[in-house]
């Protein structure tokens, strides 16, 4: 494997790290604290297999809500096979949601594949060419956080509205599959305001 291709590896990671955290995810030191020659050497003792550089998060909101982030093997387009060995390997670690990260994307049959599994398992996919850059750093992208149900309903019961009253936010936009939005989810949206400092607005996931 390239040189380039391990450190497009390590430096997806590193913004899954970041994606975790900003989902309020904690992750083991020994994996954050990697610097890329030691991760390079730990991926060559592994034979360069990409799955076995996945890691798993824990909640810090709920130490039983884990995640599984996992990097699939396979070079070209990404069939069922691979969701099932993603599938299996949730099962054997108990968990119920991955984010499933590939070089190439889905096949039509994978897609339908992670749609049969969705009412069991929260599979989030991306291609690793997504996830070189953190898009939530980019200087026109302003800052989102998800709200948690709690703060939803204080939301709510301070406007006096509904939910569906909100504008709202595609599941697909880059940013919400980033924090993993999925339909109910209401992400505040911070922007830099020269009058005011900072306008906040909010948004519902759709």
């Amino acid at each position: 494997m390239s040189d380039k291709a391990v450190r497009n590896l390590w430096r997806c990671r590193q913004t899954c790290f970041e994606m975790l955290k900003d989902r309020k995810y904690a992750v083991a030191e020994e994996e954050t604290g990697e610097d890329f020659d030691a991760f390079a050497a730990r991926f060559a003792e592994r034979a360069h297999n990409r799955a076995a550089m996945s890691f798993v998060g824990t909640s810090k909101l709920d130490s039983n809500d884990r995640v599984l982030v996992y990097f699939a093997d396979e070079a070209g387009k990404v069939g069922v096979k691979p969701i099932k060995t993603l599938v299996d390997q949730l099962d054997e670690r108990a968990l119920r949601a991955a984010v499933f990260v590939a070089l190439q994307p889905l096949t039509t049959f994978a897609k339908n594949a992670i749609a049969e599994y969705s009412s069991n398992y929260k599979i989030d996919f991306f291609l690793e060419s997504e996830l070189l850059f953190n898009i939530t750093k980019h200087c026109y992208v302003p800052t989102h956080v998800k709200l948690t149900e709690q703060e939803k309903e204080v939301l709510l019961d301070s406007y006096k509205i509904k939910d569906v009253m909100l504008p709202r936010i595609s599941q697909h936009d880059a940013v919400a599959r980033y924090l993993g939005l999925v339909r109910g989810d209401v992400v505040k949206i911070i922007r830099a305001s020269e009058s005011a400092g900072r306008y906040v607005t909010y948004r519902l996931c759709f």
